[in-house]
């Protein structure tokens, strides 16, 4: 009787061990990393590629900002040397609160 109980024992150590085995090696195969690494990846390159993006169209705005304040900086003919003083005050405002704006855009997209 002993000796039937002993075997049973062994066997089922020697079961529960190859079944451990078997899950670790399993676990560590290729095929089941490859895919995870693959997702991490393609979620990287989607987020790489929507930082782009979003700089891509801060600068633009940016630029597009830029050429309208330099136009609208210059003096016209028919001004006065004070009221384009003035044009130009109200101005400069105008294009740091815009410039504010187009960064606080960006914030937001990035924070989200």
């Amino acid at each position: 009787m002993k000796n039937i109980v002993k075997k049973i024992v062994v066997f089922s150590m020697v079961g529960v061990l190859q079944i451990g085995f078997g899950a670790s090696v399993i676990e560590a195969s290729p095929l089941h990393i490859g895919s995870e690494n693959m997702q991490q990846l393609d979620d990287r390159h989607d987020r790489d590629r929507g930082r782009y993006e979003r700089e891509h169209n801060r600068h633009e705005r940016e630029r597009i900002e830029n050429e309208r304040h330099e136009r609208a900086m210059r003096r016209h003919h028919d001004e006065s040397y004070r009221e384009w003083r003035e044009r130009q005050r109200h101005e400069d405002r105008r294009h740091e609160e815009n410039l504010r704006r187009i960064a606080h855009d960006i914030l937001d997209l990035i924070l989200d």
